[in-house]
């Protein structure tokens, strides 16, 4: 009796401590590394969202800076309640009005998931959370184009209806089981993290928004300057390290997969920043500080559809030419003259595309070995391109379309701009009654 009380407890003991599984109630494995990264993973997302408010915040004026951070946190609160009651449910449900998003009555308000485990092996809680902080970091970069010159209340209501007919529907059709664009071709259209229903989706519904909206007063005439690089570097840095869960953690598993996609985005980043400096060096002379935090977010966007499918040096490749390609669409902004506030297309949108598209050229040959196999062997690169371009000519087309209806039909409830008044005083007083900067004088 006492050797099988010592035997029990010995096997508690390595249960509790090392076990890499656990079982549900319902003997439902439970994979506890998959989930162990998850977790992790999902908090990284999260990460990024305050990131992202720093990175924008540091680069409007003072007077702006805390109403620029407000538009990234408000979203953390607006779209994770929205996610919950319904947004689940219409990204990853069963296909409804002929599939344009879906539904699931079980994800209303997540009532029906409360002991699901899915075949990865982790609670569906885990993966609900984690694609909870994909749709609240998407809108939050839409503000990234209209920044300076939006009424708070309007831009709380837009992000709201945007999640709901833009955001949802896209997501369900490219990562959904039955979403149509998951089936397109052989073996769908590759979006590993999120360049085409995040990246795509944003920066086009930003720049029509920017266009919606007019430049700010006094743009491109007034020069208008960062107000804290410092804040915008650290707030790169924050997302450079939230990323590793954006694209990592899109496994939805914890291995090989896993690593390859950490490592495609770590090298794809540091290349997108060491060529956008190199290029501002020949163009401008100098090397700067904003332009390495660009070209960290180039590499970063460029490699988010493509981080499960190429190798390191296809995601090296993608980050010189998103720099490259992004540093050109910026410097043709400046030619045109329309006030995308802190590019949010220029980066996340032209880098989505570049992403999106090019990636099929570096696909690993372990994956093509699949896609010819589920073809029956008649996959071609050029077959996977074509697909690749229907899906990111959707996407642009369906955020674009939807996002100038939401606006022309929000601006008559809810006038969309701030006032002349509003946008002279600052973001910072007008909508919030503050500063950021408490010891200074606006400017």
């Amino acid at each position: 009796m006492k050797i099988f009380g010592k035997r029990s407890l010995l096997i508690l003991l390595l249960m509790i401590a090392g076990g890499s599984s656990l079982f549900a109630a319902d003997n439902t494995h439970i994979d506890s590394g998959a989930t162990a990264w998850m977790l992790t993973s999902t908090a990284l997302v999260l990460l990024m969202i305050p990131g992202l408010a720093m990175f924008y915040g540091g680069l409007v004026r003072s007077k702006n800076v805390l109403g620029t951070i407000m538009h990234s946190f408000v979203a953390m609160g607006i779209i994770s309640v929205l996610w919950v009651i319904v947004g689940y449910s219409m990204s990853f449900g069963k296909n409804i009005l002929g599939g344009w998003f879906g539904w699931n009555s079980d994800y209303f308000f997540l009532k029906g998931i409360d002991t699901n485990i899915l075949d990865a092996g982790i609670p569906e809680y885990v993966f609900t959370m984690f694609q909870g902080k994909f749709a609240i970091i998407t809108p939050a970069l839409i503000a990234g184009a209209f920044a300076e010159r939006v009424n708070f209340k309007a831009y709380c209501f837009f992000i709201a209806i945007w999640s709901l007919v833009v955001y949802n529907p896209i997501c369900h059709w490219v990562w959904a089981s039955d979403g149509f664009l998951f089936h397109l071709g052989a073996k769908g259209a590759i979006d590993f993290a999120g360049g085409t229903v995040v990246h795509i989706s944003a920066g086009v519904s930003g720049l029509v928004a920017a266009l919606f909206l007019g430049a700010r007063r006094g743009y491109p005439y007034q020069v208008i300057r960062p107000n804290n690089m410092v804040i915008t570097m650290l707030g790169a840095g924050l997302l450079w390290v939230g990323w590793f869960g954006f694209n990592a953690g899109s496994s939805i598993s914890s291995g090989l997969s896993t690593a390859q996609a950490l490592t495609a985005t770590q090298v794809a980043a540091a290349s997108g920043a060491l060529f956008w400096i190199l290029i501002e060096s020949f163009h401008q002379g100098k090397a700067t500080a904003l332009g390495f935090a660009s070209g960290i977010l180039a590499g970063l966007v460029a490699v988010t559809p493509a981080a499960g499918v190429v190798q390191p040096y296809g995601a090296m490749i993608l980050g010189i030419l998103a720099s490259t390609i992004c540093y050109m669409g910026i410097q043709l902004k400046n030619k045109l003259g329309y006030d995308d506030s802190l590019d949010a297309f220029g980066i996340h949108g032209i880098g989505g595309i570049v992403g999106a598209l090019l990636l099929t050229f570096f696909i690993r040959p372990s994956w093509m070995r699949d896609a010819a196999a589920a073809a029956g062997g008649k996959w071609t690169i050029w077959n996977q391109f074509g697909v690749q371009a229907t899906a990111v000519s959707i996407a642009i087309v369906y955020a674009a379309v939807m996002t100038f209806i939401i606006i022309f039909f929000l601006n008559k409830f809810i006038k969309f701009k701030s006032s002349e008044d509003d946008e002279m005083a600052g973001l910072d007083r007008s909508y919030h009654g503050e500063r950021g900067y408490g010891m200074l004088n606006p400017s």
